[in-house]
């Protein structure tokens, strides 16, 4: 009922009833959402010792895991960031503090209710509304500020792949691949979308400084874990499971992450409770702090999306 409460409160105002009748395609995708989770974690827990991860849960230090906790707010600090730096190549302008807000409700939308609106859906209606701004200019902001995203995401793996010995006979084969995918994607910047072009390198930055976060953020749950060996290998699987968490599959990435964690463990030769208490982790921290945006559900007004 709270999902449906959340889905009529923000197309009412638009008085558009054939948005109502999509609310049942909306519910049969979050129900195909929460199947397809479902179906991903039974697979994961029918390979591990649900005492054993009673007792990582249990016996966790807290202080490590609340500065996890603040480098993933900064790595969504860090996105918000970048997604205006779009928004602005499009002639869009208000305040980061406002956008943020906007940020933090498109989160809670992506993660609570991804059945069909989405947070992105969401902040492309909201500002189409707000300030006239076409639809396709604020797809495309959103779509780029994704890829450069998934961009960073690539290209740091490849930078982790070097660094590890599973991955030296390929060594120059990541470098190449790495090497085209920055070319190619520059390129399409530059013929295809040329709004976007100054701001190539700078939201790269931004989107790698998400990244290193977040990164950051991995290393403090394997501390707050008492994990104290095989960082690298951690970190590569979960920057492969971040790829495979965006997928629109499963409810915000649980059960893919994990699955990701749990082969990735599997194949490194490292402990599978561990890898799948640091993916549970991740989507706890994402969870809660996605959870704040909430407040913005109910407090539209508090967005103050202003021009300056």
């Amino acid at each position: 009922m709270f999902l449906l409460g959340c889905i009529r409160k923000n197309i009412s105002d638009k008085n558009d009833l054939s948005m109502e009748k999509k609310i049942l395609g909306v519910y049969f995708k979050l129900l195909l959402k929460i199947g397809v989770s479902g179906i991903c974690l039974w697979q994961v827990f029918r390979k591990v010792d649900l005492k054993e991860l009673l007792h990582a849960f249990k016996t966790i230090h807290l202080n490590w895991l609340l500065v996890a906790i603040v480098f993933f707010i900064v790595s969504k600090i860090c996105s918000a960031l970048r997604l205006n730096t779009f928004f602005r190549a499009i002639g869009l302008s208000f305040s980061e503090k406002a956008n943020i807000r906007l940020y933090w409700l498109g989160m809670f939308y992506n993660l609570f209710l991804p059945g069909g609106i989405g947070g992105d859906g969401y902040k492309i209606w909201w500002l189409n509304k707000q300030f006239d701004t076409p639809v396709k200019k604020l797809f495309w902001a959103v779509f780029f500020d994704r890829a450069s995203g998934l961009m960073a995401l690539g290209l740091l793996s490849c930078l982790l792949a070097l660094m590890s010995p599973v991955f030296r006979t390929w060594e120059w084969a990541i470098i190449l691949l790495g090497g085209i995918a920055l070319t190619t994607f520059y390129a399409i910047y530059h013929f295809f979308f040329p709004a976007f072009k100054s701001h190539f390198w700078r939201t790269n930055a931004q989107g790698a400084l998400v990244q290193i976060a977040q990164l950051i953020c991995v290393l403090c749950i394997l501390k707050a874990l008492s994990i104290h060996e095989h960082y690298l290998d951690y970190l590569m699987i979960f920057m492969v499971s971040s790829v495979v968490a965006i997928l629109p599959f499963t409810i915000g990435g649980l059960g893919a992450r994990e699955l990701v964690f749990l082969f990735g463990a599997e194949y490194l030769k490292l402990e599978m409770h561990s890898a799948v208490i640091i993916s549970l982790w991740f989507y706890i921290i994402s969870a809660v702090v996605s959870l704040w945006g909430v407040y913005y559900v109910f407090n539209e007004k508090k967005l103050e999306l202003k021009e300056g």
